[in-house]
Protein backbone atom coordinates (compact mmCIF):
# COMPACT_ATOMS: atom_id res chain seq x y z
CA UNK A 1 0.00 0.00 0.00
CA UNK A 2 1.14 3.42 -1.17
CA UNK A 3 2.10 6.21 1.73
CA UNK A 4 -0.66 8.25 0.60
CA UNK A 5 -2.88 5.65 1.08
CA UNK A 6 -1.47 4.65 4.77
CA UNK A 7 -1.77 8.57 5.49
CA UNK A 8 -5.59 8.58 3.99
CA UNK A 9 -6.62 5.49 5.79
CA UNK A 10 -5.46 6.54 9.32
CA UNK A 11 -7.07 10.18 8.95
CA UNK A 12 -10.16 8.28 7.98
CA UNK A 13 -9.74 6.54 10.65
CA UNK A 14 -8.77 8.80 13.72
CA UNK A 15 -11.59 11.66 12.02
CA UNK A 16 -14.00 8.80 12.39
CA UNK A 17 -13.29 7.84 16.17
CA UNK A 18 -13.68 11.49 17.02
CA UNK A 19 -16.74 12.18 15.26
CA UNK A 20 -17.97 8.72 17.18
CA UNK A 21 -16.51 10.35 20.29
CA UNK A 22 -18.35 13.83 20.14
CA UNK A 23 -21.64 12.59 19.18
CA UNK A 24 -21.86 11.35 22.68
CA UNK A 25 -21.44 14.80 23.77
CA UNK A 26 -24.13 17.78 24.77
CA UNK A 27 -25.41 19.32 21.70
CA UNK A 28 -24.50 22.53 22.31
CA UNK A 29 -22.55 25.38 20.20
CA UNK A 30 -19.28 24.32 21.90
CA UNK A 31 -19.12 20.78 20.80
CA UNK A 32 -20.23 21.52 17.60
CA UNK A 33 -17.05 23.96 17.29
CA UNK A 34 -15.30 21.14 18.88
CA UNK A 35 -16.35 19.10 16.54
CA UNK A 36 -15.81 21.79 14.22
CA UNK A 37 -12.05 22.34 15.07
CA UNK A 38 -10.96 18.58 14.83
CA UNK A 39 -11.94 18.31 11.02
CA UNK A 40 -9.37 18.11 8.36
CA UNK A 41 -5.75 18.46 7.97
CA UNK A 42 -2.94 16.33 7.25
CA UNK A 43 -3.35 13.69 10.59
CA UNK A 44 0.58 13.39 10.60
CA UNK A 45 0.78 13.34 14.41
CA UNK A 46 -1.76 10.49 14.06
CA UNK A 47 -0.44 8.50 11.06
CA UNK A 48 2.61 8.69 13.31
CA UNK A 49 1.11 7.02 16.23
CA UNK A 50 -0.73 4.50 14.36
CA UNK A 51 1.96 3.34 12.49
CA UNK A 52 4.63 3.01 15.07
CA UNK A 53 1.74 0.78 16.79
CA UNK A 54 1.82 -0.92 14.02
CA UNK A 55 5.32 -1.92 14.01
CA UNK A 56 4.45 -3.31 17.85
CA UNK A 57 1.60 -5.29 17.07
CA UNK A 58 -0.98 -2.88 18.33
CA UNK A 59 -3.80 -3.54 16.43
CA UNK A 60 -5.80 -0.13 14.98
CA UNK A 61 -8.67 -0.69 16.76
CA UNK A 62 -6.48 0.24 19.99
CA UNK A 63 -4.24 2.46 18.79
CA UNK A 64 -7.01 4.84 17.49
CA UNK A 65 -7.51 6.23 20.81
CA UNK A 66 -4.26 7.76 21.59
CA UNK A 67 -4.09 8.94 17.96
CA UNK A 68 -7.20 10.38 18.10
CA UNK A 69 -5.99 11.84 21.64
CA UNK A 70 -3.16 14.09 19.99
CA UNK A 71 -5.07 15.18 17.07
CA UNK A 72 -7.42 16.58 19.88
CA UNK A 73 -4.62 18.05 21.36
CA UNK A 74 -2.30 19.32 18.52
CA UNK A 75 -6.19 21.08 17.14
CA UNK A 76 -6.33 22.84 20.80
CA UNK A 77 -3.10 24.34 20.13
CA UNK A 78 -4.22 25.60 16.69
CA UNK A 79 -7.68 26.78 18.09
CA UNK A 80 -5.35 28.91 20.71
CA UNK A 81 -2.44 29.62 18.20
CA UNK A 82 -4.99 31.54 16.08
CA UNK A 83 -6.77 33.95 18.98
CA UNK A 84 -6.32 37.20 17.89
CA UNK A 85 -3.57 37.80 21.53
CA UNK A 86 -1.88 34.91 19.53
CA UNK A 87 -1.34 34.43 16.25
CA UNK A 88 -4.05 36.30 15.19
CA UNK A 89 -4.90 34.09 12.21
CA UNK A 90 -8.81 34.43 10.73
CA UNK A 91 -8.10 31.14 8.82
CA UNK A 92 -6.96 27.63 9.08
CA UNK A 93 -7.38 25.01 7.08
CA UNK A 94 -9.05 26.75 4.22
CA UNK A 95 -11.90 27.62 6.97
CA UNK A 96 -12.50 30.58 8.93
CA UNK A 97 -10.64 29.47 12.36
CA UNK A 98 -12.77 29.09 15.46
CA UNK A 99 -12.93 32.57 17.30
CA UNK A 100 -13.84 34.03 13.53
CA UNK A 101 -17.01 31.63 12.66
CA UNK A 102 -17.87 31.42 16.44
CA UNK A 103 -16.37 34.23 19.11
CA UNK A 104 -13.32 34.65 21.32
CA UNK A 105 -15.05 33.13 24.37
CA UNK A 106 -16.09 29.64 22.34
CA UNK A 107 -12.58 29.52 20.89
CA UNK A 108 -11.35 29.65 24.62
CA UNK A 109 -13.22 26.78 25.60
CA UNK A 110 -13.14 24.72 22.58
CA UNK A 111 -9.39 24.33 23.16
CA UNK A 112 -9.74 23.53 26.99
CA UNK A 113 -12.30 21.17 25.96
CA UNK A 114 -10.14 19.49 23.20
CA UNK A 115 -7.10 19.34 25.50
CA UNK A 116 -9.05 17.79 28.42
CA UNK A 117 -10.38 15.10 25.97
CA UNK A 118 -7.09 13.83 24.38
CA UNK A 119 -6.34 12.94 28.19
CA UNK A 120 -9.62 11.67 28.63
CA UNK A 121 -9.18 9.38 25.60
CA UNK A 122 -5.89 8.00 26.65
CA UNK A 123 -7.12 7.25 30.59
CA UNK A 124 -9.73 4.99 28.32
CA UNK A 125 -9.15 1.26 29.62
CA UNK A 126 -9.61 0.60 25.48
CA UNK A 127 -6.27 2.65 25.03
CA UNK A 128 -4.62 -0.17 26.79
CA UNK A 129 -5.58 -2.98 29.49
CA UNK A 130 -2.46 -1.89 31.65
CA UNK A 131 -3.33 0.89 33.74
CA UNK A 132 0.69 1.30 33.60
CA UNK A 133 0.61 1.93 29.92
CA UNK A 134 -2.07 4.31 30.18
CA UNK A 135 -0.64 6.61 33.00
CA UNK A 136 2.78 6.83 30.89
CA UNK A 137 0.62 8.16 27.90
CA UNK A 138 -1.39 10.36 29.99
CA UNK A 139 1.83 11.86 32.18
CA UNK A 140 4.35 12.01 28.89
CA UNK A 141 1.40 13.89 26.61
CA UNK A 142 1.28 16.23 29.97
CA UNK A 143 5.16 16.96 29.17
CA UNK A 144 4.74 17.38 25.79
CA UNK A 145 2.08 19.82 25.69
CA UNK A 146 2.58 21.39 29.05
CA UNK A 147 5.52 24.18 30.05
CA UNK A 148 7.94 21.46 29.68
CA UNK A 149 7.14 21.09 25.84
CA UNK A 150 4.77 22.95 23.38
CA UNK A 151 3.42 25.61 25.46
CA UNK A 152 7.07 26.65 26.30
CA UNK A 153 7.70 26.68 22.87
CA UNK A 154 4.42 29.11 22.30
CA UNK A 155 6.06 30.91 24.94
CA UNK A 156 9.38 31.40 23.41
CA UNK A 157 8.48 32.66 20.50
CA UNK A 158 6.19 35.26 21.58
CA UNK A 159 8.85 36.40 24.17
CA UNK A 160 11.39 36.45 20.75
CA UNK A 161 8.54 39.21 19.19
CA UNK A 162 9.62 41.58 21.84
CA UNK A 163 13.13 40.20 22.15
CA UNK A 164 14.65 43.44 20.40
CA UNK A 165 16.59 40.86 18.56
CA UNK A 166 16.14 37.78 16.05
CA UNK A 167 16.89 34.42 17.49
CA UNK A 168 19.75 32.92 17.27
CA UNK A 169 19.90 29.39 15.04
CA UNK A 170 20.50 27.35 18.29
CA UNK A 171 17.28 29.32 20.44
CA UNK A 172 14.92 28.91 17.12
CA UNK A 173 16.04 24.91 17.26
CA UNK A 174 15.03 24.92 20.96
CA UNK A 175 11.89 26.61 20.91
CA UNK A 176 10.90 24.58 17.48
CA UNK A 177 12.08 21.75 19.43
CA UNK A 178 9.11 22.51 22.15
CA UNK A 179 6.86 24.06 20.10
CA UNK A 180 6.20 21.58 16.85
CA UNK A 181 8.57 18.88 17.86
CA UNK A 182 7.69 17.72 21.29
CA UNK A 183 3.91 16.67 20.19
CA UNK A 184 5.65 14.91 17.05
CA UNK A 185 8.02 12.97 19.11
CA UNK A 186 5.07 12.32 21.74
CA UNK A 187 3.21 11.21 18.34
CA UNK A 188 5.93 8.57 16.96
CA UNK A 189 6.77 7.08 20.46
CA UNK A 190 3.26 6.55 21.45
CA UNK A 191 3.48 2.83 19.50
CA UNK A 192 6.30 1.53 21.49
CA UNK A 193 4.51 2.60 24.55
CA UNK A 194 1.38 1.36 23.78
CA UNK A 195 3.27 -1.90 22.71
CA UNK A 196 5.31 -1.86 26.08
CA UNK A 197 8.87 -1.47 23.64
CA UNK A 198 12.26 -0.09 24.31
CA UNK A 199 11.36 4.30 22.29
CA UNK A 200 15.14 4.92 21.58
CA UNK A 201 14.97 4.24 17.56
CA UNK A 202 11.56 6.37 16.91
CA UNK A 203 12.79 8.97 19.28
CA UNK A 204 15.37 9.16 17.69
CA UNK A 205 13.10 9.25 14.15
CA UNK A 206 10.97 11.99 15.60
CA UNK A 207 13.85 14.48 16.92
CA UNK A 208 14.98 14.60 13.33
CA UNK A 209 11.27 14.43 12.06
CA UNK A 210 10.14 17.17 13.66
CA UNK A 211 13.29 19.59 13.29
CA UNK A 212 12.56 19.13 8.93
CA UNK A 213 8.99 19.56 9.83
CA UNK A 214 9.38 23.17 11.16
CA UNK A 215 12.18 23.90 8.46
CA UNK A 216 10.19 22.54 5.57
CA UNK A 217 6.97 24.86 7.31
CA UNK A 218 9.81 27.72 6.85
CA UNK A 219 10.19 27.18 3.35
CA UNK A 220 6.42 26.91 2.64
CA UNK A 221 6.14 30.17 4.35
CA UNK A 222 8.44 31.61 1.66
CA UNK A 223 7.50 29.56 -1.37
CA UNK A 224 4.03 28.25 -0.62
CA UNK A 225 0.78 28.59 -2.19
CA UNK A 226 -1.35 29.94 0.38
CA UNK A 227 -4.45 28.51 -1.25
CA UNK A 228 -3.05 25.21 -0.58
CA UNK A 229 -1.80 25.81 2.79
CA UNK A 230 -5.24 26.87 3.52
CA UNK A 231 -3.77 29.87 6.15
CA UNK A 232 -1.50 33.63 5.78
CA UNK A 233 1.81 32.85 4.59
CA UNK A 234 4.68 35.38 5.33
CA UNK A 235 3.47 36.52 8.87
CA UNK A 236 6.97 35.45 10.24
CA UNK A 237 8.87 37.61 7.46
CA UNK A 238 6.49 40.54 7.51
CA UNK A 239 7.19 40.39 11.52
CA UNK A 240 10.76 40.40 11.48
CA UNK A 241 11.01 36.88 12.86
CA UNK A 242 13.76 34.98 12.74
CA UNK A 243 13.15 31.59 10.97
CA UNK A 244 15.32 28.81 9.91
CA UNK A 245 15.51 30.34 6.30
CA UNK A 246 16.63 33.59 7.21
CA UNK A 247 19.01 32.13 9.29
CA UNK A 248 20.19 29.79 7.10
CA UNK A 249 18.78 31.06 3.36
CA UNK A 250 16.90 29.30 1.17
CA UNK A 251 18.75 26.75 -0.46
CA UNK A 252 20.93 25.90 2.88
CA UNK A 253 17.39 25.72 4.46
CA UNK A 254 16.40 23.00 2.18
CA UNK A 255 19.22 20.73 2.24
CA UNK A 256 19.52 21.00 6.45
CA UNK A 257 15.85 19.40 5.76
CA UNK A 258 17.11 17.00 3.63
CA UNK A 259 19.83 15.87 5.73
CA UNK A 260 17.55 16.07 8.66
CA UNK A 261 15.15 13.49 6.75
CA UNK A 262 17.93 11.17 5.82
CA UNK A 263 18.63 11.02 9.84
CA UNK A 264 15.25 9.99 10.42
CA UNK A 265 15.07 7.70 7.96
CA UNK A 266 18.16 6.24 8.88
CA UNK A 267 17.43 6.18 13.17
CA UNK A 268 14.39 3.43 11.77
CA UNK A 269 17.00 0.57 10.75
CA UNK A 270 16.10 -1.92 13.67
CA UNK A 271 13.23 -2.40 11.97
CA UNK A 272 13.55 -2.97 8.27
CA UNK A 273 11.56 -3.09 6.06
CA UNK A 274 8.50 -2.90 8.20
CA UNK A 275 9.36 0.95 8.85
CA UNK A 276 8.99 1.79 5.65
CA UNK A 277 5.92 4.23 5.49
CA UNK A 278 7.74 6.02 8.29
CA UNK A 279 10.38 6.53 6.49
CA UNK A 280 8.24 7.83 3.27
CA UNK A 281 6.49 10.04 5.84
CA UNK A 282 10.36 11.79 6.10
CA UNK A 283 10.40 12.28 2.72
CA UNK A 284 6.63 13.25 2.50
CA UNK A 285 7.31 16.08 5.16
CA UNK A 286 10.14 17.82 3.36
CA UNK A 287 8.28 17.62 -0.02
CA UNK A 288 4.35 18.33 1.03
CA UNK A 289 2.73 21.74 -0.09
CA UNK A 290 0.83 22.57 2.78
Amino acid sequence: MMFSERLEIAAARVAGHLRDVLAGYPDQPVVDAMRYAVQGGKRLRAFLVMEGAALHGVAPEQAVQAAAAVEALHAYSLVHDDLPCMDDDDLRRGLPTVHVKWDQATAVLVGDALQTLAFDLLADARTHPDPAVRIALVSSLARASGAAGMVLGQAQDIAAETAGRPLTLEEITALQANKTGALIRWSAEAGAVLGQADTGPLRAYASALGLAFQIADDILDVEGDAEKAGKRLQKDAEAGKATFVSLLGLEAAKVRAQNLAAEAEAALSPYGAAAESLREAARFVISREN
